[in-house]
């Protein structure tokens, strides 16, 4: 029981240092308390972070873990909230992107499904099961960011417990027909001019369909059953690119359109 106490008091810790650093704009120069060695560490930690902070949910991100550390954590996935402030329509200018000066922030293009409604019963989903709940799919843009500067270098843990390392999401125009144009949908990010990475929605592990089908079940498990709506960023397509404030950024799905972006400071 005292180990369980002090679990808990150490997660109430850790999550008020990122929701105060975040919410504060400012950067952490180190982890604020003892790192996660579980997933299950992890997400306890990101509960607790949802409840202070003081905004609802209307997305979430998929995150792959990087297969070295699968076997120690039993997860191929992991997964963070998006919040309603942190959610932006793409429109013909670029859209800002609001980064923690001195914290970590990448650009990811990615595959943005909507999802619902779902039976918030059901614990196991099938692939197929996830699929047919897809209600429509749009390209969209991932903002990666997050006070601690060091986040992806300290393990898929450490990036669950601090919101999945998410600092917010850009909604590009939906895809039409999504299944039958999906596969031949290339995709590429240039930053400041210069292209620095392709792909294609088979570009993530067991693909984009499986992202979804995880993130129903996950939530399932954890007592946060999917509404109708909820957006689920499905993976990044090209990669994970690093961005200094000032960097700007196109993502192309060709034949579909382009998000243009532009990180600026966080006020």
């Amino acid at each position: 029981m005292a180990d369980v106490q002090k679990r808990g008091e150490a997660a109430a810790d850790i999550a008020a240092g990122f929701v105060e650093a975040r919410l504060g704009r400012f950067c952490l120069p180190d982890y604020p308390g003892q790192k996660p060695v579980s997933m299950a560490e992890a997400y306890a930690t990101q509960e607790v972070a949802i409840g202070l902070f003081p905004d609802e949910i209307v997305a979430w991100k998929v995150g792959m873990v990087p297969p070295a550390q699968q076997p120690t954590l039993n997860a191929r996935r992991l997964a963070g909230p998006v919040f309603r402030r942190n959610l932006w329509l793409a429109g013909p200018d670029p859209t800002a992107l609001p980064a923690i000066v001195g914290g970590f922030a990448a650009v990811e293009a990615e595959f943005v499904a909507r999802v619902g409604p779902v039976d918030p019963h059901q614990m196991d989903w099938t692939l197929e099961e996830a699929t047919r709940a897809v209600s429509a799919l749009h390209i969209g843009v991932e903002l990666a960011g997050s006070p601690l500067p060091t986040i992806n270098d300290l393990g898929s843990a450490v990036v669950a417990s601090d919101f999945g390392n998410n600092g917010g999401l850009v909604l590009g125009p939906e895809i039409e027909d999504w299944a039958a144009r999906l596969d031949g949908i290339e995709v590429e990010t240039i930053i400041d001019g210069r292209s620095i990475g392709t792909g294609t929605a088979a570009s993530i592990p067991a693909g984009i369909l499986e992202s979804v089908r995880f993130l129903i079940e996950h939530l399932a498990r954890r007592g946060r059953p999917v509404v109708a709506g909820t957006l689920v960023s499905t993976g990044a397509v090209t990669g994970v690119h690093s961005v200094p404030v000032g960097a700007r950024s196109v993502c192309s799905f060709s034949g579909v359109g382009e998000i243009h972006c532009a990180v600026v400071a966080a006020a």
